[in-house]
């Protein structure tokens, strides 16, 4: 099966002298969901900028088969004055696509995260979820090969947050890209991921890649099960260790 994401040995030195990771490994495939939990600090959000091509590698090296890589950001970041539709028509509006065709994917990217008849609302209207979901909309709508998540339910209160992950898995089970996923919640990296990539503290290196068990689907109530409780101790544990 051929890699979306192929990092191998990838360190990062800024030019201030400050080392946010070091000989990092991480491959990721069509079908692999991927999160990685660490102290604050270790390189993660790094991880993801260096994947994204936003910034680039001091060491090693990282190779992306993909047509089209997503990013969603910790908060939406949405254009306030344009509707949520034209919020997700950004992208192929900037990339010359005829306005019928982006009309119709941005349609489809909408219905796909449960925002059907809201499409006029403007982000002033919708809540902290329903702008999340806009956002995640507006990454999709270029159907990524690779999608990137830098801690996007962070700021959301717990049910949002809770109901968020339900539906992202929804519809990573529907699409399949390579996903990677940065978040500071143990449980939800679980929830979400077949595997989840432990990092220590400052220099951040990969010290457990821990395979999830469960098919997709997943329902909510998994969260409560105690096989769920003891691979989040296992990745609570990994996380105690090398902090």
């Amino acid at each position: 099966m051929t890699r979306t994401l192929v990092m191998e040995g990838v360190s990062k030195r800024f030019d201030t002298g400050t080392v946010a990771l070091t000989d990092v490994d991480l491959h990721l495939a069509a079908g692999d969901f991927v999160s990685v939990v660490g102290p604050s600090g270790c390189g993660k959000s790094t991880l993801l900028r260096l994947a994204s091509g936003l910034d680039h590698v001091t060491g090693g090296t990282i190779e992306v088969n993909a047509h089209s890589t997503s990013y969603v950001f910790q908060e939406p970041a949405l254009l306030e004055w344009r509707s949520a539709i034209r919020n997700v028509e950004l992208t192929g509006e900037l990339r010359g696509v005829p306005t019928s065709d982006r009309r119709a994917r941005a349609q489809e990217a909408l219905d796909l995260v449960g925002l059907t008849g809201f499409e006029q609302q403007f982000p002033r209207q919708l809540s902290g979820g329903m702008r999340m979901r806009v956002s995640i909309a507006r990454a999709l709508v270029t159907e990524p090969d690779l999608a990137l998540f830098d801690e996007p339910f962070g700021a959301l209160d717990e049910i949002t947050r809770l109901r968020m992950q339900t539906e992202l898995q929804r519809i990573f089970q529907l699409k399949q890209f390579a996903g990677l996923f940065i978040t500071h919640s143990v449980s939800e990296a679980v929830y979400l991921s077949n595997r989840v990539i432990v990092m220590s503290g400052r220099p951040g290196r990969v010290v457990a890649d821990i395979k999830i068990p469960w098919d997709y689907p997943r329902p909510p109530e998994l969260r409560y099960e105690p096989e769920f409780g003891a691979i989040t101790g296992e990745v609570s544990a990994a996380l105690g260790e090398h902090s």
